[in-house]
């Protein structure tokens, strides 16, 4: 355990018992179009997490220009684009590293598991020889099947979670969420704004309509939650949704019209 650890945790910081250091718990999703300059302004501000893939270009052009300080305090996490063998996830991984010009991945995931990745005997040993070979970090999982996602938090070699979770879609509440007490995997939660959805007013909505702040307070409030991802376009867009979360958690009230609110999207 780092000297991090001892920190107390707040609304905006917390120690991720799977990363082994605190955190600021807001990521960035770096295919959006947020610029190369709001990309810096983000990390100069404290944001650590950030979900990479190389087209991201803005993102790649400043993770491959740090210096080693500044790599140590952030938290890259890759995939495979396709994870279906083992040959295809060392590949990936080695080529992640090469391309940024680093000794180790803090995560690697496989993407959309049981859609376009796979979890067998391969997957899972190339998975383990990286971590155990210090060029990975933590093992990971993007996953829409709650159920299972569940029974590979109690059970499974991944130490962290890549799940849907939003207003419209909180199943993980029920699903994943009670499993996660015996080994303390890490949870990342992205489309906080159920790919905007939520921020539009439905048809016989009476309510508030809530910002993308305020989806991301909302995924936030949530203690389970250890870092949501927002995927701004615009350097303006970052700065509206990083203040939003000084505003600390939602209140009861809040929660409770969001979650209506969240019921209408869903249908």
């Amino acid at each position: 355990m780092t000297a991090a650890a001892v920190e107390a945790d707040t609304f905006t910081h917390k120690y991720v018992r799977a990363l082994d250091r605190r955190v600021h718990r807001l990521g960035i999703a770096a295919s959006y179009g947020i610029p190369e300059a709001g990309v810096r302004k983000a990390f100069d501000l404290g944001v650590q997490y950030v979900f990479w893939n190389p087209f991201a270009r803005a993102v790649t052009k400043v993770l491959k220009s740090l210096a080693p300080g500044q790599r140590e305090k952030l938290v890259i996490a890759t995939g495979p684009t396709l994870g279906f063998t083992g040959g295809s996830v060392r590949a990936r991984a080695e080529k992640a590293l090469k391309l940024l010009k680093t000794d180790y991945l803090d995560v690697f995931q496989l993407f959309w598991l049981g859609k376009t990745s796979a979890w067998t005997a391969a997957t899972e040993r190339e998975l383990v020889h990286l971590k155990e070979s210090g060029k990975v970090r933590v093992l990971g999982v993007s996953i829409h099947d709650r159920v299972r996602a569940g029974q590979m938090a109690l059970d499974s070699p991944l130490d962290l979670f890549m799940i849907r979770y939003n207003a419209a879609h909180p199943g993980a509440e029920r699903d994943i969420f009670p499993h996660l007490a015996k080994r303390q995997p890490a949870v990342v939660a992205y489309t906080a704004t159920d790919w905007r959805k939520l921020l539009k007013r439905p048809s016989g909505w009476k309510g508030n309509v809530p910002t993308a702040g305020d989806c991301y307070r909302f995924c936030l409030s949530n203690a389970h939650v250890d870092v949501v991802l927002t995927g701004p376009k615009t350097t303006a867009q970052f700065d509206d949704n990083l203040a939003a979360l000084e505003k600390g958690p939602l209140s009861a009230a809040e929660l409770e019209e969001l979650r209506a609110l969240g019921k209408v999207v869903h249908g």
